[in-house]
């Protein structure tokens, strides 16, 4: 029996063989709930940078996607503190669309190169 992927594991297996392809630069990822999202910048060693994630925006009004713009701006500035100029996107399985979205341009407008 021929076992087939659906469309997210295909998505996914695509993606990270283009981010396993180059490894010289750390990696944004992103992991998102119905409720939240959260983002780290890993170095190639396995060692986290950075993370911020809307867990703890708990002052913070707004819709999931503000909430997410805020997130990549906190992650930004986090970045800049580390001396982190350039990643690399690894938006999982998640289509570069809405929150997801939001997240990746609050951090390049933050200074922080894809």
């Amino acid at each position: 029996m021929k076992h087939t992927l659906n469309s997210q594991a295909k998505r996914q297996n695509r993606i990270r063989a283009k981010l396993l392809a180059r490894q010289d630069k750390p990696r944004l990822t992103v992991k998102r709930s119905n409720t939240h999202i959260f983002a780290q910048i890993i170095d190639l060693s396995g060692k986290v940078l950075a993370s911020s994630s809307s867990q703890s925006l708990k002052d913070f009004k707004g819709n999931k996607t503000a909430k997410s713009a805020e997130v990549g701006n906190n992650l930004g500035q986090l970045a800049k503190k580390n001396k982190v100029t350039e990643v690399i996107f690894d938006r999982g399985s998640y289509k570069f669309h809405g929150r997801v979205k939001a997240l990746a341009e609050a951090v390049r407008s933050a200074g922080i190169k894809f």
